[in-house]
């Protein structure tokens, strides 16, 4: 549901009552993960996807139900060869699908949609497994570990808040191990005394910083952008480091790569591009870079540019551990020769790294085309 909030929290604040289907379980391959949504309003109005197009009109159909009888559903839908016009996917895979109307009973979901909306970090919970009348019921927990709707009696309870809820135990529970997953910015499913749980987390986009204010870092800024990361453009030059550059950029600054990187934020997913090839700069940053708990350190140049820095970073104290952290030079292996080339070799290697690919290539490879879970999401 938090996939599609800005539009849900337009039609929360228009007053509109509508259904969301949120995908909440995959088997196999399938075309889209947990958390993916579709949503339906009451004039027959879609936005999202939970399938790319395969199953959709059935969706549909289950939210129109959904808003006419007020009931939440769970639904499973797989692949049939039996029929060519059966509803199913085509992928071979199967999705369970939780369709919740959102009513007059709403305010967990409208707060959640208004956090995720102004790019606040926050979770919701649902309920996919447990008593009948749980099916659906939300949490919304706050990265301070705060969460409603509370039990009732407890501090914080809210008169409008209150209907079918899980217990204060279980309620505590699921709070506390959907903030371990917005800690980490994962969506998926745990248990929780007796109940499924699917957890969505929404956290502001993760941080690529490039270094260098040159030809190939104006398109691993637009690739960079494309990818959903907030892009930081850094170089010591100021002629160079200009908005006229790289206007598509979210930040530019000018300062010495190194001071700049050891005064910012990063975090576990933070992305650093090191395009300079220069040693003046190169050296200073990368030890910075190679010592912080970043999600990814790649650096240009040639391999003799790469033998030459491996020397000089090793004399500025750098082991062995921290320098297998270096991808260098940067990018895969695609022959690129362009600025553009060169964004698509740098940006693949980043999704491998992400999403634990190999960078072979699929034709006959025998490997999962998804790997969902095998490194942390963004």
């Amino acid at each position: 549901m938090l996939d599609i909030a800005d539009e849900l929290h337009r039609w929360a604040e228009e007053g509109r009552d509508f259904a969301v289907a949120t995908v909440v379980a995959v088997d196999r391959s399938a075309p889209r993960a947990p958390g993916a949504a579709l949503a339906v309003d009451t004039e027959g109005r879609v936005i999202g996807s939970v399938s790319g197009g395969c199953v959709e009109g059935a969706v549909y159909d289950l939210c129109v139900q959904s808003l006419e009888d007020g009931r939440p559903v769970l639904e499973r839908f797989g692949y049939s060869d039996e029929d060519a016009f059966a509803v199913g996917l085509t992928c071979g895979g199967e999705i369970e699908v939780l369709i919740t109307p959102v009513t007059h009973d709403r305010q967990v979901v409208t707060d959640a949609l208004k956090a995720a909306s102004r790019g606040e970090a926050v979770a919701l919970a649902r309920v996919t497994r447990g008593p009948a009348g749980l099916l659906g019921t939300p949490v919304l927990v706050h990265p301070d570990g705060t969460y409603a709707p509370r039990a009732a009696g407890e501090p914080g309870d809210r008169p409008h808040d209150r209907g079918t809820r899980p217990p204060a135990a279980p309620l505590e529970r699921i709070a506390a191990e959907a903030r371990a997953m917005l800690e980490a910015g994962r969506t998926g499913t745990l248990d929780v005394c007796d109940l499924t749980i699917l957890v969505e987390s929404k956290v502001p986009p993760p941080r690529m910083i490039v270094f260098g204010a040159v030809d190939f870092a104006a398109a691993l800024v637009r690739a960079g952008k494309f990818l959903g990361y907030h892009v930081t453009l850094c170089d010591a030059r100021p002629v160079f480091a200009t908005r006229t550059r790289f206007p598509e950029a979210d930040d530019i600054v000018v300062d010495w790569p190194h001071r700049y990187l050891r005064r910012t934020r990063t975090d576990a997913r933070t992305v650093l591009c090191v395009l300079t090839h220069d040693a003046k700069f190169d050296v200073p940053l990368l030890t910075e870079a190679l010592r912080l708990p970043v999600a990814y350190v790649g650096a240009m140049g040639s391999r003799r540019t790469h033998e030459d820095r491996d020397g000089r970073l090793r004399e500025a104290g750098l082991g062995e551990r921290e320098l297998a952290r270096l991808r260098s030079p940067i990018g895969l292996d695609l022959g690129a020769r362009t600025p553009e080339e060169t964004a698509v070799s740098i940006a693949a290697e980043i999704v491998a790294a992400r999403r634990g690919g190999t960078g072979a290539p699929l034709t006959g490879s025998g490997t999962p085309i998804h790997r969902e879970g095998a490194v942390a999401a963004a």
